[in-house]
């Protein structure tokens, strides 16, 4: 049946993103993309260090949501913030308040966008153009607005295709997929194995590209999404010795020009659940 996926989505790219979307450069098979979410501490004295070995680009997603302000156990500063802009890492928006983008909250979208770029700007790091949903919350009410503030490009979860508590997702099909409603691949998790990582990768060609999301490494703060530091090095030594192709959110317009959109958002993802949904029917599940 992953035939099926990939034949469904073939066909309805030819009806959503009519006329020329070649891709600035081809995309090359095993390309993916590294993310992390919540400012969270381990991000710059667990992770900083291991990118910095394999030279692997990422993105880290800025909030001051929870208790951000006070509690520096679990969470980055904003020197260590800038640090992380100043060794060449990507830092995204993630909206001030950690707040999850829904019909009823969209309305605070534009100012929550601000207050991140506001200390972006304080401490010398320029204007974000890629955004995450926190708690992958999305509405497609927010794409005009992330629009308006200049976002290229934005992640979201593997939510609605598959369901949150999974940590699964699908790989980005660029011009299939919305440039604001970029899946994840894989929202790693604690039980997570090395087999749940490559899967989330498996996809990862024919121009498709593998989006995942960590959160800390570890997360002291939020266990059910901490990665335990030993999975984490296994997982980036595996993308070494493999050979893929490791950039960072922004970089993503080196292959897809974010001014390219489908004429109906939705459209791929209720593809993916009308493929999944007979999958499972399939199995008996």
């Amino acid at each position: 049946m992953k035939y099926c996926i990939c034949s469904l989505v073939f066909c309805l790219s030819f009806v959503i993103a009519p006329g020329n979307v070649a891709a600035l450069e081809p995309i090359p098979d095993k390309t993916v993309v590294l993310t992390f979410d919540d400012s969270v501490k381990s991000h710059f004295t667990v992770v900083r260090p291991v990118l910095k070995k394999y030279g692997f680009p990422a993105t880290f997603f800025i909030t001051e949501g929870f208790d951000f302000r006070e509690n520096k156990q679990d969470y980055m500063s904003w020197e260590q913030i800038a640090q992380l802009h100043a060794d060449g890492f990507e830092i995204g928006n993630h909206t001030r308040d950690h707040v999850g983008i829904t019909d009823k909250t969209v309305n605070q979208l534009g100012v929550q966008l601000e207050g991140i770029d506001q200390q972006c700007h304080r401490y010398g790091i320029p204007k974000p153009i890629s955004f995450a949903y926190p708690g992958n919350a999305i509405t497609e009410r927010a794409l005009s607005v992330l629009e308006g503030h200049g976002i290229k490009f934005a992640r979201r979860g593997g939510v609605p295709e598959f369901p949150y508590e999974e940590g699964r997702g699908v790989v980005y099909e660029p011009y299939q997929d919305h440039p604001l409603l970029v899946p994840s691949a894989g929202d790693a998790r604690p039980a997570w194995e090395l087999e749940d990582f490559t899967r989330s990768l498996d996809r990862a060609k024919q121009g498709r590209i593998a989006v995942l999301q960590f959160h800390g490494v570890p997360d002291t703060a939020h266990a059910w999404v901490n990665t335990p530091r030993d999975k984490f090095e296994a997982y980036m030594r595996y993308l070494a010795r493999n050979d893929f192709n490791v950039v960072a959110m922004r970089e993503l317009s080196r292959y897809v020009d974010p001014g390219k959109v489908p004429q109906d958002p939705n459209a791929v993802i209720v593809a993916r659940q009308q493929v999944l949904a007979t999958e499972k029917t399939h199995r008996g599940d």
